[in-house]
């Protein structure tokens, strides 16, 4: 039995996967990428299909604009797709989205048709953002890109139909955690206000040693040793130590009460598990508005490996029913 390197407590072995996410697992395993080491995330970033090449349109029932916006102060400009209903006749609510791969691959279109799919329940549409990637850009730089295309939608979103004041801040995995840290910084820096988060298997601590990282490493999908070099990426040597800035860890955030109702979920046989479930009660210690999923079996994206399987339908499922709640209660 293995110890956790942090509180010598005793872990188990991993709990079993889900058995029909398993075999999906099984079958795709040889297609999923693994960034062991620094040197190898060029390489694996050149064998990854970044860009979803499904149709953003569902049909033609969405329009698809690619834009580039003023990025932070002396740094490029910051690019962002948005998809939006073609039929509206009033500003609809939007999802800000941001894109999952470890801080270090991945870009705005990546999962984005699945993000079109969820916000076309409640006719919102969708802006997924192009953040620059760790390493070449270590932090701040990918959650600034983040905040300065929130701030830009807020000012600029009735151009593109969007009503800002009804933004929903969401993102998967890296996505997730810098969903966390754009909303914090909204909150720190005044605004721009939203109504909702949706942290989606979120990545938000960088000392990578909760329980569930150590039960489940060489398990699954992005273990702890995918999870170490994707933060060394974004924070190099300062990773781990005490000063690191909640704005890229949003597990280090001292205080979390002030933030819009949060949707979170996770499987419990991933290594986000346990960083995810902590984040939840402490907003819910804060006196805050959380809805977590902890879905049993689950492994880090197997909505994502395994889109027709029971346990991804519920969860799509219950993101559907949390994004409907958020938005008729605004």
């Amino acid at each position: 039995m293995r110890e956790s390197p942090s509180t010598g407590e005793a872990v188990g072995p991993p709990p079993p996967f889900d058995p029909e996410l398993a075999r999906a697992l099984d079958i795709a395993r040889p297609h999923i990428p693994t960034y062991r080491t620094l040197e190898n995330i060029a390489e694996v970033r050149a064998a990854v299909r970044d860009s979803d090449i499904e149709d953003l349109t569902l049909g033609g029932t969405y329009d698809v604009v690619d834009l580039v916006i003023p990025g932070p102060v002396g740094a490029p400009g910051v690019s962002l797709v948005a998809c939006r209903p073609v039929r509206a006749e009033e500003p609809r609510p939007a999802l800000y989205y941001m894109h999952g791969g470890g801080m270090i691959s991945g870009d705005a279109r990546k999962g984005l048709t699945d993000m079109v799919r969820l916000a076309s329940t409640v006719g919102a549409a969708v802006v997924s953002v192009e953040y620059r990637l760790a390493p070449e850009t270590p932090h701040p730089g990918p959650v600034e890109d983040c905040f300065s295309g929130l701030t830009w939608v807020y000012a600029h979103g009735s151009e593109l139909g969007i009503d800002p004041h009804r933004l929903i801040v969401g993102g998967k995995s890296a996505g997730g955690g810098l969903a966390a840290a754009t909303t914090l910084l909204a909150r720190d820096r005044g605004g721009p206000e939203v109504i909702g988060q949706l942290l989606l298997c979120p990545m938000l601590d960088d000392r990578n040693d909760s329980l569930s990282a150590v039960q489940m490493e060489g398990q699954g999908v992005w273990d702890r040793a995918d999870n170490l070099t994707g933060w060394t990426a974004l924070l190099g040597s300062s990773r781990g130590r005490d000063d690191v800035s909640p704005y890229a860890a949003p597990a280090r955030a001292v205080d979390l009460s002030g933030l819009p109702p949060t949707f979170i979920e996770v499987g419990s046989a991933e290594t986000f598990r346990d960083e995810n479930v902590r984040f939840a009660s402490r907003i819910w210690q804060a006196g805050g508005p959380c809805e977590l999923h902890v879905w049993p079996g689950g492994f880090h994206g197997f909505d994502s490996v395994a889109p027709e399987a029971t346990l991804s339908k519920d969860a799509v499922v219950a993101r559907r029913q949390w994004l409907k709640r958020v938005v008729s209660a605004d």
